[in-house]
């Protein structure tokens, strides 16, 4: 879920929120208002301000933050992480297969899809897209192992070095397909803020501003049936409060954003067009240590941490009782949906609040008190910055509840509120004491282990590490079995290699698990009708997952 999957990327636009709680927005539909159908659909996201790029590939770009990228370009195949283990719906690509051993892939480029500028699409294009990213290891953001790319007419064999069990979904729906013959002109695709981007997807940009960002349905050479939607307006919200103003007036139709007492703030403004949906998927949320920062190098430390967790609160005070669900299993696996994968060990072991013995942990590991304070092995007081951006009311209520459970345990923390561009730059270089943040997801608990502990997405100290392992965690030993995992050709070796990735995860506690993932929305059917719901959960509902163009053209006029 490469998201915050729940922010996926988050980085946004419109500095001044206060315009979406009053006046006359740019983007209320007053066709509705007048008698006629809607023509366009407004998408928010609460991510604050952004700039102006719309490199595809870049996760904090305006792009990607607001979830537009994928309007533009389009991915081989549309994977549901609301179903994780169904195939992928063939997208740019008519045919998908996997060899029996996910170690090669042949595809089938479809026909008759053109660029926006007109060009043709071809296998050249999807070829060019992954020799780019083979060679880029700032674009390769998935660490996948690249093999051999060849290509026979419209047919495409992408090799990989090691089996791709567990990373197919990324291959199929997360990489953007670009146009080879403008990127090979791009000096540097890793950095490029593409001003005028050019995919083929159904809608081009026509305005960037912070006020808002519209992009226009292409009237002619898209490969299907064109959306119904002409219009899409963007906008950026200050933080959660400005984006949920906006739904609940009508000026922003659809959103991903944390909704406090959602039923009396949104649902009970318009009850008989407001809906959120909230599927859960494999994902979690929870803090992040920096483990090569002091004291907090030593597991005994982190967890102690972790017992004087209380999730509950998280859950019911900063997650309002449904966002994130209160995480039980010291596996940190969602209930429900990580049930069957939680290994024998730990078969029933969940987490309860224990500061007397949190405390013992520490004096049996060399930490004292000096009255109320935690001193480490050398006699310094511990102390720790927690970080996340201002505008995540959930995770600034999550941060503080965490802040009074550490001052339990003699553990002295701030809050610091970074913008979010700031904060994710500090975040994947490393420089942060703990934050809050999501992992990724997939079909399987791989994603979320993988997201923490893998070695093979170790950055060093002030290298960018873009999809996991932002606390520096070394564990070989993790390392290892995450290969096995992702290789196992049988369900014992999984459960055997899943075995020890859940040791390292509960004994050296390098993040704190606190609640489980969702890929929902709040949305309006007051103009536009055909969203997701649990009798139809066709796609993800979130704008800024790859399906959320799945979505769009689902949507229908209600009027109609």
């Amino acid at each position: 879920m490469q998201r915050r999957t729940l922010f996926t990327a988050l980085g946004g636009a419109l500095a001044a929120g206060a315009l979406a709680a009053c006046g006359d927005s740019p983007n209320a539909n007053k066709d509705t208002a007048n008698g006629k159908g809607a023509d366009h659909l407004s998408i928010g996201m609460p991510n604050g301000t952004v700039s102006e790029n719309n490199n595809p590939f870049i996760g904090t770009s305006a792009g990607a933050s607001l979830g537009y990228r994928w309007v533009i370009y389009e991915p081989l195949g549309m994977w549901n992480n609301v179903k994780p283990a169904d195939p992928a719906k063939p997208w740019l690509a008519s045919e998908i297969t996997w060899a029996a051993d996910y170690t090669s892939l042949d595809v089938t480029v479809r026909d008759g899809a053109t660029w926006s500028d007109g060009e043709k699409l071809t296998a050249d294009d999807v070829t060019y897209t992954f020799n780019l990213i083979k060679s880029n290891e700032a674009l390769n953001i998935f660490a996948i192992p690249f093999g051999e790319i060849t290509q026979d007419g419209n047919k495409v064999h992408i090799a990989f070095t090691s089996s791709q069990f567990t990373a197919w979904h990324k291959i199929i729906s997360q990489i953007p397909i670009v146009p080879k013959h403008l990127w090979e002109k791009i000096a540097d695709p890793a950095t490029d803020p593409v001003k005028e981007p050019v995919g083929s997807g159904p809608y081009t940009l026509t305005t960037f501003s912070q006020q808002g960002i519209t992009l226009a349905r292409r009237e002619s050479g898209y490969w299907q049936d064109p959306p119904q939607v002409k219009e899409l307006r963007y906008t950026s919200y200050t933080d959660n409060n400005a984006q949920t103003t906006a739904l609940a007036t009508g000026q922003s139709e659809w959103s991903f954003v944390f909704i406090p007492s959602y039923q009396q703030t949104f649902i009970a403004k318009d009850p008989e067009h407001y809906r959120v949906w909230a599927p859960g998927v494999l994902g979690i949320h929870g803090l992040y240590l920096n483990t090569t920062a002091k004291p907090f190098d030593d597991p005994s430390l982190r967890r102690a941490m972790n017992m004087v967790i209380n999730r509950a609160d998280i859950f019911n005070q900063a997650e309002a009782g449904y966002f994130h669900p209160e995480l039980k299993s010291v596996t940190g696996l969602p209930d429900g949906a990580g049930d069957a994968y939680i290994t024998a060990a730990y078969q029933g072991k969940t987490f309860t609040v224990d500061v007397a013995g949190a405390k013992k942990l520490l004096t049996d590991n060399g930490y004292t008190y000096d009255g109320d304070t935690l001193k480490d092995k050398t006699g310094k007081a511990v102390t720790i910055k927690l970080s996340d951006p201002a505008p995540w009311s959930d995770y600034q209520t999550s941060l503080e509840i965490i802040k009074s459970n550490l001052a339990d345990l003699g553990i002295a923390a701030t809050v610091e509120k970074p913008n979010q561009n700031v904060w994710d730059a500090n975040v994947q270089k490393g420089d942060f004491g703990a934050t809050m943040r999501w992992t990724n997801g997939g079909s399987t608990p791989f994603d979320i282990y993988q997201t923490v502990l893998d070695g093979d997405l170790y950055k060093p100290i002030g290298t960018a590490a873009q999809q996991g392992n932002f606390g520096r965690f070394k564990s070989p030993e993790a390392t290892a079995a995450l290969k096995a995992y992702a290789n196992a050709t049988s369900d014992a070796d999984r459960t055997t290699a899943l075995a020890t990735i859940q040791q390292v995860f509960v004994e050296q506690a390098p993040m704190l698990p606190v609640g489980s993932d969702n890929v929902g929305g709040a949305y309006s059917v007051k103009n536009w009708i055909g969203w997701p719901s649990d009798e139809d959960p066709y796609a993800p509902l979130q704008p800024t997952q790859s399906g959320a163009l799945d979505v769009i053209m689902h949507l229908k006029p209600a009027s109609a």
